[in-house]
């Protein structure tokens, strides 16, 4: 191990590594099921398609991190990334109205948008022209996409991660709905029977910070996953004693045999490049084009803002093997494209994995571990209650505001673009988008207030090709 992942070097051992590769995996274990159901519609399409997608996103994002570990030797863990996962279900639903096709047929073409887009980031990554891209970003943008991705963590800990529904399929938010209401009376009678579980998981989540910052204060190692397990057997005591309903529930008759059948016939290899045409020649360059933008600035945000919290920035702020990382999340996009799952991606929630110690790709392997042997204990991870993960998210998320001591607020050209990624990260859900405002606005603020000759050709480049992105692309 010390030979493979150089521990003492990097300052850690096998069992803080260890600790941090489950806690990372268990922030973000929801993916294995949540991929899927948003991929085919929860199952709409057919049993078999979601259990494809199901052994697609264990398969993906286990061979993208194990990749991340041995290439990279980072902490970083991947699986298809949420946003792109919501636009790639819309691109099928759109193949499906302009051809006419199945929804399995469509499905299939919009898999060669993924491979396409992991083969050219496997040649751009062999090339060096996204590491230059990541070094054509303003340092002051790079210092502050920490901080953004904190409180982007914290809305997803206190917001769409919560997981609560009314018999109604109406979604309840803890800010919005809980403490945006007016009086307790009043959401009480917006939500009716949900209340309860909105007030059990509003406690159940900060139960789990305030476990995580009094074991942190007391340097208990791993206290963000022993915070999480503290949560949980609480929202299990509330689930079995208040809501009468048993945790462990999923489990009974619960099938722990790998639907390897359903893979090899519905998406393993089956790309449909035929159908993909049919919706045009533009169209199809388009949405190639349209994927690449969004999953890059992700990416780079994302290995940029962890491993800033995790100290792995030089002084130019710059990340050593950060050619290696990105060659691993496109090697990840086209394990995701060839087994049948969205663009791969590096999640955010490694950062929970940083804070709890992780400092190596032994991070990641056991994380990677643990996302293919979910072929085989998927209801296993089910029971872990999405109010234990949010906890951990908004916990992670308020350690990387402290990113912010970095940043240089002397100058409003540095202030406005940093401002205004801070709040769209969160808003918009994208990192790439939040870091395309923020260039847009540095490059524009440069070129009108006379000093153009300070930014680079390729922040030029990059900046207009976010304003065809958001502006020109239909």
């Amino acid at each position: 191990m010390e030979k493979l992942f150089k521990l003492k070097e990097n300052g850690t051992s096998v069992r803080i590594e260890l600790m941090a590769g489950l806690t990372t995996f268990m922030t973000m274990a929801y993916i294995i099921a949540l991929n899927p159901n948003i991929l085919t519609g929860f199952g709409a399409n057919g049993p078999e398609i979601w259990n494809a997608v199901f052994m697609a996103t264990c398969l993906a994002s286990g061979i993208g991190t194990i990749c991340m570990a041995f290439l990279a030797n980072k902490p970083f863990v991947m699986a298809p990334g949420m946003g792109l996962n919501s636009f790639f279900a819309v691109v099928v639903a759109n193949i499906v109205s302009i051809t006419g096709m199945s929804f399995l047929q469509s499905f299939r073409a919009a898999l060669c948008i993924i491979v396409v887009e992991g083969i050219v980031f496997i040649i751009l990554s062999v090339l060096n022209v996204r590491e230059k891209i990541v070094q054509s970003i303003p340092l002051g943008i790079r210092l502050a996409i920490s901080p953004a991705i904190g409180l982007m963590l914290i809305n997803i800990g206190l917001g769409s991660n919560v997981g609560l529904y009314d018999a109604n399929g109406n979604c309840w938010y803890i800010l919005r709905d809980f403490f945006g209401s007016l009086t307790a009376g009043y959401a009480q009678q917006q939500m009716g029977d949900v209340y309860t579980k909105m007030v059990i998981t509003v406690i159940t989540v900060f139960i789990g910070i305030i476990a995580m910052v009094v074991m942190a204060k007391k340097n208990v190692k791993g206290n963000v996953l022993f915070g999480m397990i503290i949560s949980s057997i609480f929202y299990w005591i509330c689930q079995a004693t208040v809501m009468g309903e048993n945790p462990f529930a999923s489990l009974q008759g619960a099938s722990f045999v790998p639907p390897f059948g359903d893979l090899a016939s519905q998406t393993l290899f089956k790309f449909d490049f035929a159908g993909f045409i049919q919706i045009g020649w533009f169209t199809a360059i388009t949405l190639v084009i349209t994927f690449c933008i969004i999953d890059m600035f992700d990416t780079i945000g994302t290995l940029v803002g962890t491993a800033s919290r995790a100290n792995m920035l030089d002084e130019e702020g710059n990340m050593p093997n950060m050619k290696q990382a990105l060659l691993s999340d496109a090697v990840g996009t086209v394990a995701g494209a060839v087994t049948g799952t969205s663009t791969v991606t590096t999640f955010v929630e490694s950062a929970s994995g940083v804070e709890a110690g992780g400092r190596t790709g032994l991070t990641a392997l056991i994380s990677g571990i643990l996302f293919l042997a979910c072929m085989f204990i998927a209801p296993i991870v089910g029971v872990i209650p999405a109010a234990a993960t949010s906890a951990a998210l908004v916990y992670v998320g308020a350690l990387m505001l402290m990113g912010l001591k970095n940043c240089k607020f002397d100058s409003v050209d540095q202030v406005i673009p940093v401002a205004l990624m801070l709040i769209a990260m969160p808003i918009s859900g994208s990192i790439g988008h939040a870091i395309g405002i923020a260039m847009i606005s540095y490059t524009l603020i440069k070129l009108f207030s006379g000093k153009g000759k300070d930014v680079s050709i390729l922040t030029y480049a990059i900046s207009i090709l976010f304003i065809i992105k958001f502006f020109l692309v239909v």
